[in-house]
């Protein structure tokens, strides 16, 4: 893990896991094992966020092998089994297994 990383509280990381510098992981996030995060990425725990109201925590979940290019915006999605999100990527929706996906929003270009 590099310098300026902020996990909060109730984060899973699995093994062989690389996060890269300034990178914000919010509490509901689990991480698989082999999984990069690039520099500049940003995990969301709520879709509508707002001052003095309740709120439900959402999960993200990546799985194993998975790698977000730096500058990436995750909200609370899954993103498959060794897919790769593209630099700069906002992904909005689930991301199946191996796949690429890049974009604001996200979108699948093609199988891996």
């Amino acid at each position: 893990m590099d310098a300026f990383v902020y996990i909060e509280e109730g984060v899973i990381i699995g093994d062989r896991v690389k996060i890269r510098a300034f990178t914000f992981i919010p509490t509901g996030v689990l991480i698989e094992d082999d999984v990069f995060i690039g520099p500049h990425v940003t995990f969301i725990n709520d879709k509508y966020p707002r001052v003095g109201r309740e709120w439900k925590l959402l999960k993200t979940i990546v799985k194993k092998g998975a790698s977000i290019g730096a500058g990436s915006v995750i909200l609370p999605v899954t993103i498959g089994k060794n897919s790769l999100i593209g630099a700069g990527s906002v992904v909005t929706k689930d991301i199946p297994d191996k796949v690429l996906a890049q974009g604001n929003p996200a979108k699948i270009i093609r199988r891996l």
